[in-house]
């Protein structure tokens, strides 16, 4: 590894984690790990009096490597370190000592000043579009040699849905077992596991593009995936559409004056913006309605029957959500005609 340091950053801390052991793994090459690792977690909850690990670490990046090329120092959890610790690690970055790799986790954003300070950055997010957890599929089985065609790495999106940390065990085992073997899906499937849980503008998109149909296999997939209970699904409505009718009236007409209104970021807040403005305030009003008698069906309101055996899904939850949707999206049809 050519860099002296090396940040791995991400929202996520499986994904973090899972791509700190790759850089790590590649950082080491053929050296032996008993002498060319020392691994470090700040705020390492077994050190003695719970104190820092940092004067560990200096020392770690200040001794030569002995009996190795290089030496591999690794600062896990990088983000529970505070300014105090953070200073001299990036003094160390301005002017790494030869012959040393720092590596270091960041579970956050990259503008943490220690991601900054790093010679190179790998970060771990994903986007939130469809296209963007199909190209994390196929770049993580990628970097496990693990050979899929597009339609299944498409598949495998679809299954895990919003739980994407998955895949990388995922592609372990897969490479485990068949190696650099071409897979399809059948191939795949047994090692899924259960639907993972869909992000939530997955389902206002769909209510907001007047899609009733795209709008309740959303709906559906979210009590699948066990993510979101109805209940969930009614309050995340609710706030989706309540957002409109703060917005409505209201005079804004950028995605910024949106944004400073609903104190949100401005891309989800023109959405609502726009959504209003289509609406207006009948609509939202009568949205607002249907979703309040949903939250009083679910809870009791109204039975449709318990359990289904076969699916394990609660018929009237599934019911009542459905139809909610259904309705929402086809009122934001009408409101396109006009």
């Amino acid at each position: 590894m050519a860099s002296s340091s090396v940040a791995v950053v991400g929202t996520d801390a499986t994904m973090v984690y899972d791509a700190l052991h790759n850089v790590v793994t590649h950082a080491l090459g053929d050296l032996d790990p008993s002498f060319a690792l020392q691994d470090f977690t700040a705020k390492d909850v077994t050190a003695s009096g719970g104190e820092p690990v940092t004067s560990r670490v200096l020392e770690a990046l200040n001794t030569p490597p002995f009996l190795v090329e290089r030496r591999v120092v690794v600062v896990r959890d990088a983000q529970s370190l505070v300014a105090d610790e953070v200073a001299p690690v990036l003094r160390w970055m301005e002017n790494p000592a030869p012959g040393i790799v720092l590596i270091i986790g960041v579970v956050g954003t990259k503008a943490n000043k220690l991601v900054k300070g790093a010679v190179e950055v790998v970060e771990v997010n994903v986007g939130s579009r469809s296209q963007d957890r199909v190209a994390f599929v196929e770049t993580k089985l990628g970097e496990y040699r693990v050979t899929i065609d597009k339609a299944t790495a498409q598949r495998i999106a679809e299954q895990v849905g919003d739980d994407i940390a998955r895949v990388d065990s995922l592609a372990r085992s897969l490479q485990a077992i068949y190696g650099s073997a071409p897979l399809n899906f059948s191939h795949v499937q047994p090692y899924l596991g259960d639907a993972g849980d869909v992000p939530e503008w997955d389902l206002t998109d769909a209510i907001d593009s007047g899609d009733a149909t795209k709008a309740i296999v959303v709906a559906r997939r979210m009590l699948d995936s066990k993510g979101r209970a109805g209940l969930q699904i009614v309050n995340m409505l609710q706030r989706h559409y309540l957002r409109m009718a703060r917005l409505e009236g209201s005079g804004a007409r950028s995605d910024d004056e949106a944004a400073s209104l609903l104190g949100i970021n401005r891309f989800p807040a023109g959405k609502s913006l726009r959504v209003s403005q289509r609406l207006g305030a009948e609509r939202i009003s009568g949205a607002v309605h249907m979703i309040a008698n949903a939250d009083v069906d679910l809870k009791g309101g109204v039975s449709y029957g318990g359990k289904d055996l076969n699916t394990d899904l609660d018929v009237t939850e599934l019911t009542v959500i459905e139809v909610l949707v259904a309705r929402l999206a086809k009122m934001t049809q009408s409101a396109r005609r006009r």
